[in-house]
């Protein structure tokens, strides 16, 4: 099978090429040749920016790809390109998407009221506010204001060219962007006693997945006929509470310390992040399992080992400090404690 993908250079598109070229598949990958990847000498590689998907369009039809998986499509009219020039050339196109589609997300984000039921299904109510990282009072990405999955879904999903939705959990692992456990690790590294909680967030529990296996997830996707005109979540079998998590984390660093939940009256006002995390954000994945044979083929406990040595050598806490500037307050911390 001749597959193209765009993007595929940064955090989880390696791991979708590793494994298709191992599954025996014709690869290519758009993209600007930024990013360096270790990816097989056999992947094919077209250079372009993704905003001139159209001029490629000659080039595209050509190679004509079974299949397009596209990694990096975060807007409306990013789909609309995508749809608009792959008619007619491919048979399917694979869109990778998030379970911020949901109405849960925008509990969390104080957009709407209520509580969903989780685990979420792929059924589960999609948000009714669109654009959900515009206008935020913390910054939680770096996507563009018009920014949304559920648009970009609509367009993918009601083409004339076939299509597949992956919504995806929290991804940690290797090469992680947002580097989602280094302000603990460093708590850890740094023989902290403790490392506290507020008793809400501590009890939160949310999906993630570790970066190889959503890699495997999506080229099982890409590859079956069979998910065609279908959306899967991809996720851990059980979500684990934050504490819970941290917890783990923590045996599996060497940390001698604890994790303390304590109750909001403990915590200083601005320690309080303006999330409501009374809505917990799980996925239920037993869809892709099912459908597609899918199983994790790298354990939870291996997937942290792997990710605490990667955290530990690229330590970075950049974004988590934009998100929650109090991670690293011992001081505050310690008085909390006493």
């Amino acid at each position: 099978m001749k597959i193209l993908i765009i993007g595929g250079t940064n955090f989880i598109g390696p791991w979708v090429v590793r494994h298709l070229v191992t599954m025996g598949h014709d690869v290519t990958i758009f993209h600007r040749g930024k990013t360096k990847a270790d990816l097989p000498e056999n992947v094919h590689h077209i250079y372009g920016d993704r905003s001139q998907l159209q001029d490629f369009k000659s080039e595209f039809e050509n190679l004509s790809p079974d299949v397009v998986v596209d990694m990096i499509c975060y807007t409306e009219s990013e789909a609309r390109m995508l749809i608009n020039v792959f008619k007619g050339i491919t048979r399917r196109v694979v869109a990778i998407s998030s379970m911020d589609v949901y109405r849960a997300y925008s509990i969390i984000l104080g957009k709407e009221s209520g509580t969903e039921k989780v685990p979420l299904t792929e059924d589960s109510a999609l948000r009714t506010s669109l654009y959900p990282f515009k206008d935020l009072s913390i910054k939680l990405s770096e996507k563009p204001a018009d920014y949304d999955k559920i648009l970009v879904e609509r367009v993918v999903m009601s083409s004339e060219v076939p299509g597949t939705i992956i919504r995806l959990p929290m991804v940690y692992g290797e090469n992680d962007p947002l580097n989602r456990i280094s302000p603990y690790l460093k708590r850890m590294d740094d023989s902290r006693d403790a490392i506290i909680f507020l008793d809400i967030i501590a009890k939160w529990r949310g999906s993630y997945g570790y970066v190889e296996n959503i890699g495997y997830a999506i080229a099982l996707a890409v590859t079956n006929e069979k998910a065609a005109g279908r959306i899967y979540h991809v996720a851990e079998p059980e979500a684990f509470s934050e504490g819970e998590r941290v917890t783990k984390i923590g045996k599996l660093a060497g940390w001698k310390g604890k994790v303390v939940s304590l109750s909001k009256e403990k915590f200083p006002q601005d320690w309080n992040l303006p999330l409501k995390s009374e809505q917990d954000w799980c996925l239920d994945s037993t869809r892709i399992r099912n459908e597609l044979g899918y199983k994790e083929i790298v354990s939870v406990e291996e997937a942290l080992k792997r990710t605490i040595e990667w955290e530990r050598n690229n330590l970075s806490t950049d974004m988590q400090q934009l998100v929650a500037p109090f991670l690293l307050d011992y001081a505050t911390e310690d008085a909390i404690l006493k």
